[in-house]
């Protein structure tokens, strides 16, 4: 698991819905073994399309099925046991802007 990669992960407030997330958090801290990983859930739901929502579409390389956004703004860090197998990767362009968006959302940009 590493930065950019698209995952399964059930978080606690979904009554167990299994949901894809993007993983965040640095390599370094994957490479160390934290009992947690920080992610950014993604939704299908795109009827609120705010500045800091990142669109992805459904390819091979995301696989999504559906036209999603990325909620950069509901950063969460979860257990590691309640995320399941990677089911695609982010590309360069993307993960800059998430990165990017990032920073706004948590203050970095100011």
């Amino acid at each position: 698991m590493n930065r950019g990669d698209i995952v399964s992960m059930v978080s606690s407030g979904d009554y167990g819905k299994p949901r894809p997330a993007v993983v965040v958090q640095s390599d370094y801290l994957t490479e160390n073994d934290l009992d947690s990983v920080i992610l950014c859930p993604i939704t299908s739901d795109v009827s609120n399309d705010r500045a800091f929502r990142i669109p992805v579409e459904p390819t091979p390389e995301t696989g999504l099925h559906k036209h999603s956004h990325i909620m950069a703004d509901k950063i969460l860090a979860i257990k590691r046991q309640r995320v399941g197998k990677t089911i695609g990767h982010l590309n360069d362009e993307t993960m800059l802007r998430l990165s990017r968006t990032l920073a706004f959302v948590i203050g970095l940009g100011q």
